[in-house]
């Protein structure tokens, strides 16, 4: 993965603040009952239930896809390796996450929402967990006790 096709680092920040102000946004909503997937006729295209998760999903989308690909403060071959290994296991998640939700789900509303966001969550969270381990590790190497 060329570093030349990454995000500024600032940028992953702005991902983050997206994530963050969308969970307080989907809890005020749960709080005053704005859940009306159950009805048919909020269910059309233009329904207020429809433009609001569609506007809080690509909020969240894009928040995730910033925070992912971003480079990071030193972008090095490691780090371009570790990157690609946790995309890797992104895509292995997402798949049998995706293959599990077709056999035992019907809401094809919520199957969409999980294959959109669950590989840019595990790939953050791998990635920056492998980041974690090194610099765990280096300094390890640096200061044995």
């Amino acid at each position: 993965m060329k570093s030349r096709f990454l995000f500024p680092h600032w940028c992953r920040y702005v991902g983050y603040v997206l994530v963050i102000a969308h969970i307080p946004v989907m809890l005020l909503r749960k709080m005053i009952g704005f859940d009306t997937s159950g009805s048919p006729i909020n269910n059309s295209l233009l329904s207020p239930h429809h433009l609001f998760f569609m506007t809080t999903t690509l909020l969240m989308a894009i928040g995730l896809f910033l925070a992912a690909f971003s480079k990071e403060k030193v972008e090095d071959e490691q780090i371009l390796q570790l990157r690609l290994d946790s995309l890797q296991w992104a895509i292995y998640v997402n798949y049998v996450l995706l293959i599990v939700s077709l056999i035992f789900s019907t809401d094809t509303q919520h199957i969409l929402f999980l294959n959109l966001l669950v590989p840019l969550v595990f790939f953050i969270i791998r990635f920056q967990w492998k980041i974690f381990q090194n610099n765990r590790l280096l300094r390890k190497d640096e200061n044995p006790s």
